[in-house]
């Protein structure tokens, strides 16, 4: 099989290949996109942009994390060293669920279990493909918003392989951000907001030259590395699973799972049926839930989500609110839902509280608090009967292990470089930003 696209990116079973590895496609308009950096479809249709990898089966690369998975990322080479998620069986939980054929798959850090993945985040996965993609595309450095995880998955992955990063992320989170070994890379601008501000600013600092917005859900790297979940869990499993629960703030988790289902498809081998997509929000700020349950693509502000600001404020994992999430774009999150016949569930900060009790007692992890509210989800679901007993599932525990790296590593916390109010312009940031370029010449 091989593709019109551009060649700059070689196959990986033949780098002298003429063939390209993957091609890129507007889902919305079904075109090629020829330059395959873009973010967004150049003849403007509202749509994410898709990769379509020239090897339709799934072949396992000696590597070490999600790396092994290569075939299927929008990378020529590894950023090693890399971690990946590991997926394994829980007896305790599954007797405490009711459920026999319960698959966990857990992205942080707990070596008990093979989680290596020192930032305690499933956002490495998307870190380490999108950093060596930008790379591989001509060096331009990321700007990434973050809400706490991303960024310190980025500040990580800056720290560990010496590559320049700008994160901008609101105030409150700084304290969430740290890495396991000295960073000088790092240019953090903190926002008196929330997480849609953060986005807001890094959009103006990405304009400045040599830098690049990463991109969000937007951004092929970022999704696919979240999709090796789904990959990591079928190869475990040996087949896909009949349902997959996920927190989801942005809900580019949930896409990056559905894509990976697609693919695993078309492969043939882990089963031709896509698992059902069951992603849960955090109460009260739940504005895909309410969209969802109304089935309309279009999140409607006032009604969806009334005085989200005080609501962001009212969860226990605030990584899982996003005022602006790619929910109606074609091939987001509506169109995962519908051809995966999703749920989506409200969980309370009550349900989130019992269930990260229930993870520390069955499974032996700290997990993220955003990790407990899916397990609230699928909490309710084994009750409810949403799932079957015999049915097969797979829990992605999307992070966890704080107090157990901090065992094991001297913990950096990284300081910022500026600050900016939530009405004040960003020209004097801007002005910083390009002095701090210019140290990369």
């Amino acid at each position: 099989m091989s593709f019109s696209g551009p060649a700059n990116i070689r196959s990986i079973e033949d780098p002298g290949s003429p063939i390209p590895k993957y091609r890129v496609r507007c889902v919305g308009g079904g075109e090629i996109v020829e330059d395959i950096s873009l973010l967004s479809c150049p003849k403007g249709h509202d749509s994410l942009l898709r990769a379509e990898y020239t090897n339709r089966r799934l072949p396992l690369a000696p590597h070490p994390g999600i790396f092994r998975y290569i075939a299927w990322l929008p990378v020529s080479r590894p950023l090693l060293p890399a971690g990946g998620p590991v997926a394994f069986s829980c007896k305790e939980l599954s007797r405490e669920l009711g459920l026999t054929n319960l698959t966990v798959s857990f992205s942080g850090y707990f070596p008990e279990r093979g989680g290596t993945l020192t930032s305690c985040s499933f956002k490495e996965l998307e870190a380490a493909p999108t950093m060596q993609r930008f790379s591989e595309l001509g060096g331009k450095i990321p700007v990434i918003a973050s809400a706490g995880n991303t960024g310190r998955a980025f500040a990580e992955l800056s720290a560990r392989c010496w590559r320049p990063v700008v994160i901008v992320v609101p105030e409150k989170a700084v304290p969430r951000l740290f890495t396991t070994q000295p960073a000088h890379n790092i240019f953090l601008v903190t926002v008196a907001g929330d997480y849609s501000d953060a986005i807001a600013v890094s959009n103006s600092l990405a304009a400045v030259p040599g830098c690049v917005a990463e991109g969000g859900a937007k951004n092929i790297a970022r999704r696919d590395g979240m999709g090796t979940v789904m990959l990591d869990g079928a190869v475990t499993m040996g087949r896909m699973p009949d349902h997959y629960f996920q927190a989801v703030g942005s809900g580019t988790g949930g896409v990056a799972a559905w894509e990976a289902a697609i693919r695993l498809r078309q492969d043939g081998s882990y089963g031709t049926v896509l698992p059902r997509l069951h992603l849960a929000q955090n109460a009260p700020f739940t504005p895909m839930v309410f969209a969802w349950n109304n089935r309309r693509r279009e999140i409607i502000p006032a009604i969806d989500m009334p005085d989200a600001r005080e609501n962001v404020d009212r969860v226990m994992s605030d990584v899982l609110t996003n005022r602006n999430p790619p929910y109606g774009i074609a091939g987001g999150l509506y169109d995962a839902l519908m051809e995966a016949d999703g749920l989506m569930y409200s969980v309370s900060n009550a349900e989130g509280a019992e269930a990260l009790k229930l993870i520390r007692e069955t499974v032996g992890i700290e997990p993220d608090p955003a990790a407990a509210i899916a397990v609230g989800a699928l909490t309710r679901a084994a009750g409810n009967g949403s799932i079957g007993a015999d049915d097969h599932v797979l829990l992605n525990i999307t992070g966890g292990g704080y107090e157990r790296v901090k065992e094991d590593f001297e913990l950096h916390p990284i300081e910022p470089v500026a600050g900016i109010g939530i009405h004040e312009p960003v020209d004097t940031v801007i002005k910083e930003l390009k002095e701090w370029i210019s140290r990369y010449g």
